[in-house]
């Protein structure tokens, strides 16, 4: 087990829909390292993962992420070649839904809130099977999801050191308009925090603390890519560009701040990234892709680069304790 004991850890997830599988697959790693974050922070389907870790008690959360991963999709196409396999899947995603999480195309046009394409109420269900409520909101690790405000565009932290969170903060947090409906809160329309900041360093990079902070950032769509050679590929570059250039520019921000702001003097943060970067043969709707062999890849791929920072702590070379914030790239970072 790594001694972590004079730091504060702390897990930021990025969201990204079906993508999110990689972070279960950090989790895993660092559940078998002995890393116990102290404070979770996420955004969309990193809200819906942190939610289930830390709503769980330690040897039964990896079970509930399996669980909130399984499917029942069409496996059966795995034989296929793998670019008509994942469009097949992700085709059949945008027609159908998702159970426990969307239904199909269309069911939201009559009953949400606000106009969207999806009914997202099963997702409300499955969080109430999957997330011990009670230990969520006992405050030990602290908990935070974002959203924005649909109405007022500013950006909302729903955390369990000032108040009780429900389905509702969750599902608020991953209401990606127009594909989901908004979510109600204390009578403010919510949607996905990832039209603000999709990775959300803001919380914790704000926040000085007397201890030195390892903050672990799990993002899921990539500054850097081939070269699109198609136009579903070129929409896909689209996504992830609109997405990572939010991370790219709030790292610069505090980065600056931590220089120039004598506030941050005594502050040591080392701010370690991981980021789900080989997606080569990710397709264009890669994050309604929630087929069995695409979400087993994924956490395949989570669980190997959070291996690989664990081997990188043991071994001392990440910065923790020296003044100032230090941004240590994760090993896939320069994955084209």
């Amino acid at each position: 087990m790594i001694d972590l004991r004079d730091a504060r850890v702390v897990l930021v997830l990025a969201g990204g829909n079906a993508l999110g599988a990689y972070q279960a697959g950090v989790f895993q790693a660092l559940h078998e390292g002995g890393i116990a974050p102290e404070w979770i922070i996420g955004t969309s389907v990193g809200a819906i993962n942190g939610a289930i870790f830390v709503g769980n008690a330690r040897d039964v959360a990896l079970e509930k992420l399996a669980a909130f991963w399984r499917s029942d999709g069409f496996d059966w196409w795995q034989a296929w070649p793998e670019t008509w396999r994942r469009t097949m899947e992700t085709s059949a995603t945008l027609l159908g839904g998702r159970p426990g999480l969307f239904g199909p195309l269309g069911t939201a046009l009559l009953a949400a809130p606000t106009p969207a394409l999806y009914d997202t109420g099963s997702l409300a269900a499955t969080l109430e099977s999957l997330v011990d409520f009670a230990r969520l909101n006992a405050g030990a690790p602290r908990y935070t999801a974002v959203a924005v405000d649909l109405e007022s565009g500013a950006e909302v932290a729903f955390d369990t050191q000032d108040r009780s969170i429900g389905t509702e903060h969750i599902r608020a947090s991953a209401a990606l308009p127009p594909a989901f409906p908004s979510v109600a809160v204390d009578g403010r329309l919510y949607v996905d925090g990832g039209l603000a900041i999709n990775l959300p360093l803001d919380p914790v990079l704000a926040t000085p603390c007397a201890r030195p902070t390892l903050c672990i950032a799990v993002d899921l769509l990539p500054v850097r890519s081939g070269r699109p050679a198609t136009l579903g590929a070129m929409a896909a570059r689209a996504q992830d560009l609109t997405f990572a250039s939010q991370t790219r520019r709030t790292i610069a921000r505090w980065q600056a701040q931590y220089a120039t702001d004598p506030a941050f003097d005594d502050c040591s943060v080392t701010l370690a990234q991981l980021l789900y970067a080989d997606q080569q043969v990710e397709v264009a709707g890669k994050a309604m892709d929630f087929s069995p062999a695409s979400v087993r890849q994924r956490w395949e791929h989570g669980l190997r680069d959070g291996m690989e920072l664990l081997r990188r702590l043991v071994g001392g070379s990440l910065p923790i304790g020296r003044p100032g914030l230090h941004i240590v790239p994760g090993h896939s970072e320069n994955a084209p």
